[in-house]
């Protein structure tokens, strides 16, 4: 099934995201992690490349034993930083083999020994053209409620966004973020340039400090004076910061659902102990959501 279509029969859909370990490293983890959530009846699971693509044999891999054995949709992740087309082709061949229909297009992270001159893909919308063209599967993209880190500004990344929807996105996912009025002024900011299709929010609970401090510097997101105060207080304590930061991710996840928004994408980072705790928290918030949408319509 094609992600597209079941936003059409239901909103808010409910996703996770796994990710292969790295190399050398045994795959156990990550069908772990799908068992552990496959009980959340979540509408899809996405699967991450690993640094510069390196872990994308196993990307493949997951997300066909998440498509065939669980019969759970997968998102595969495809980045093209330094994929030529020849190789990207020979992927969409073998998603197409295994019976995966969706794909988050992105760009990726450029290895450290990449060379612009040797790129064929620029810009992940260049991925998106390529898939279009080839056929078969629904385009997710990435946004970014606060802009790209490496964007000058937040408008022109809402313009570089626009390029890629026309290009052929389905829905986006945001990248995390932590306040969430930074992204209903996103998306007010999404309508104003007829980006009207489905956002689902991605959500990674903080676990520990220095997991923040290298999302903070890789994305750039901001932290609201409450989450830095939670911070201070429990950083020397990690049971009481874990908890606070499950407590904290339920929190806007309810925010969230009561402002109506397309679906939640929660980043696991391969602990379903984790992603199970923040939905059991939800049950009935959801079924609240769900049962008003069904009588609005």
């Amino acid at each position: 099934m094609f992600i597209r279509d079941i936003f059409s029969k239901k909103r808010p859909v409910l996703s996770f995201e796994v990710f292969p370990p790295k190399k050398g490293l045994p795959v156990d983890i990550v069908y772990d992690t799908i068992e552990g959530i496959k009980v959340l009846n979540p509408d899809f699971i996405s699967v991450t490349y690993g640094a510069g693509g390196s872990s994308k044999d196993r990307t493949v891999e997951i997300a066909s034993t998440i498509k065939n054995k669980y019969k759970i949709e997968a998102l595969a992740h495809l980045t093209c930083y330094s994929s030529t087309k020849k190789n990207t082709e020979e992927i969409l061949k073998e998603l197409k083999r295994n019976n995966i229909k969706n794909i988050l297009a992105l760009r990726g992270d450029p290895p450290i020994d990449a060379h612009s001159e040797e790129r064929e893909y620029i810009y992940a919308k260049d991925l998106i053209n390529h898939i279009k063209q080839v056929g078969g599967f629904s385009i997710a993209a990435a946004c970014y409620p606060e802009g790209h880190i490496e964007c000058k500004s937040l408008a022109k990344d809402i313009g570089y966004l626009s390029e890629k929807v026309h290009a052929g996105v389905d829905f986006l996912i945001t990248q995390l973020f932590f306040d969430n009025e930074k992204l209903f002024q996103y998306k007010n900011k999404l309508a104003k340039r007829n980006i009207n299709i489905p956002v689902v929010a991605g959500i990674m609970p903080v676990l520990n400090k220095n997991q923040i401090n290298r999302m903070v510097s890789l994305s750039g997101a901001t932290l609201p004076k409450k989450f830095v105060r939670i911070l201070d207080k429990y950083e020397h304590n990690p049971k009481a910061l874990k908890e606070a930061g499950i407590a904290y991710a339920t929190e806007q996840i309810i925010d969230l659902l009561s402002w109506g928004i397309d679906g939640i994408h929660l980043y696991t980072m391969n602990k379903p102990e984790v992603a199970n705790t923040i939905i059991r928290n939800l049950l009935e918030i959801r079924d609240a959501v769900t049962e008003e949408k069904i009588s609005n319509e």
